[in-house]
């Protein structure tokens, strides 16, 4: 069964009326979490109680966003794998730009996935400051479709990819994101 419009817009003012901050408060550079919910919504096609829920998470452990990425990638992996993006990153003062991404990992981990990604950037000192590696451990547990949240940083700044996509793939590995501004084969 699918919600309705109404029932939609219900879920998104009672989420904006519980994270909203007085105005006088508010660091405009920063996107709030119902501000990402509805460009999330757009961009995945419909709300996804998910999508509401991993915003949330990672707003409360990290504090508000002041980049997000949105975009698609495919990753396959057998003990070693290869991860392939590309979106735009938006920014209040600095505007849009496209980025791709690669990287490789290692580990207990098998499959392959095909994703549509909402990643939130803390802490961007420059949209320049994006194109550089991110490491961290990554979980994935995909059975035609799935859902997934993980953390990558390098140098005080830290990208929360949400992903949800399609395909199989199940383990743990350790790897990186390396983000470029044109599109690479070469994901070291």
């Amino acid at each position: 069964m699918r919600p309705s419009q109404n029932s939609r817009r219900a879920i998104l003012c009672a989420l904006a009326a519980l994270t909203a901050a007085p105005a006088f408060a508010q660091d405009r550079s920063v996107y709030s979490d119902n501000e990402l919910v509805e460009n999330g919504h757009r961009f995945f096609g419909s709300l996804s109680r998910g999508l509401a829920e991993a915003i949330q998470s990672a707003t409360k452990r990290w504090g508000q966003p002041n980049a997000y990425i949105l975009g698609q990638e495919a990753g396959g992996a057998f003990v070693g794998g290869l991860r392939y993006g590309e979106g735009s990153i938006y920014t209040r003062n600095a505007g849009d730009r496209r980025v791709y991404w690669q990287g490789p990992s290692v580990g207990f981990d098998a499959g392959a996935n095909g994703d549509r990604t909402m990643m939130l950037v803390y802490s961007l000192p420059s949209v320049d400051a994006i194109f550089q590696r991110f490491g961290g451990i990554d979980g994935s547990a995909y059975l035609i479709g799935g859902f997934g949240v993980t953390a990558l940083g390098a140098n005080g700044v830290m990208v929360v990819p949400i992903r949800t996509g399609v395909g199989a793939r199940l383990g743990v590995n350790l790897g990186y994101l390396k983000f470029t501004p044109n599109s690479t084969w070469n994901p070291f």
